[in-house]
């Protein structure tokens, strides 16, 4: 004779019981955002939040340019000097933006623990470093156009080819926010990175507005290591009566290499700096 279980005849079902690992398994993760949206997303969020923060460093930025230019006016009186014056200057905008500042942003977000926050989300790392820096380096559009007019108007060179600026603003801003992300995200303290920035700035300056035939030779090989050495060529060639387009473009495309590679590495500095 079969016996039968009490709660069966209690509720006219058999009783479930729940497993003991039922209570323990974990909600599925939320899937991983694709690259282009999030990288659209974090380049509208670092844009607002540098048209806020930023817009008194950009006046900065270009007020220093034009003053080094107002400088240099008595000094360089025309020809190449006067290219290399305000083709060196109208880059310099793109170099305190875009790699000295976005290197101390990196530095304070790694030493306050901010990239814990970004670690967090579904989004890839390179979204977060292409995302920052394409703001940061289209922050410096209207800066980098009102420094070559201006200094175009005051050497008395031609303004026809500034649109240029077009190519040379993005590729060389592309170069140095992702040599100035990679300072920030590598250097072990703050401290350091603000360091780093303010020297790669300082190097931008001394070697980009000085005429090269002026520097010696040592210092000229420094100045070809410099990624916007190459923006600062391509844009002083189009002061010419007729440019050398070629030349033009090939200074453009080592800028654009130089982007990618630094870029690259400073996606790979951000995982590293993540995970720590």
């Amino acid at each position: 004779m079969s016996t039968v279980p009490t709660e069966v005849l209690r509720t006219g079902a058999p009783s479930v019981r729940p497993r003991a690992d039922d209570g323990d398994a974990a909600a599925p993760l939320a899937p991983r955002a694709r690259l282009l949206p999030a990288l659209a997303a974090v380049y509208r969020a670092q844009l607002s939040r540098a048209r806020v923060a930023r817009i008194p460093l950009l006046f900065v930025a270009t007020f220093q340019s034009i003053g080094i230019m107002v400088l240099m006016r008595g000094v360089v009186d025309g020809g190449s000097e006067a290219r290399a014056v305000v083709a060196g200057s109208t880059v310099l905008v793109v170099a305190f933006v875009a790699l000295n500042l976005l290197a101390q942003y990196f530095g304070q977000l790694r030493a306050t623990g901010g990239l814990d926050h970004y670690a967090t989300l579904p989004v890839p790392p390179a979204a977060v470093v292409l995302g920052a820096a394409g703001a940061y380096a289209s922050f410096t559009v209207p800066g980098t156009a009102v420094t070559a007019v201006a200094g175009s108007v005051l050497f008395g060179l031609p303004l026809t080819h500034l649109w240029i600026l077009a190519a040379v603003v993005p590729l060389v801003g592309a170069a140095l926010a992702g040599l100035g992300a990679a300072l920030g995200l590598l250097a072990p303290r703050q401290e350091l990175a603000t360091l780093l920035g303010q020297l790669g700035m300082s190097a931008a300056l001394l070697l980009g507005v000085l005429p090269a035939e002026r520097l010696p030779e040592p210092v000229g090989w420094a100045r070809d290591l410099l990624p916007s050495t190459y923006g600062v060529e391509a844009l002083a060639r189009t002061f010419d009566r007729r440019p050398d387009w070629a030349a033009v473009a090939l200074d453009l495309a080592v800028c654009g290499v130089v982007g990618v590679v630094s870029l690259a590495v400073a996606t790979w500095a951000y995982r590293r700096a993540a995970v720590r």
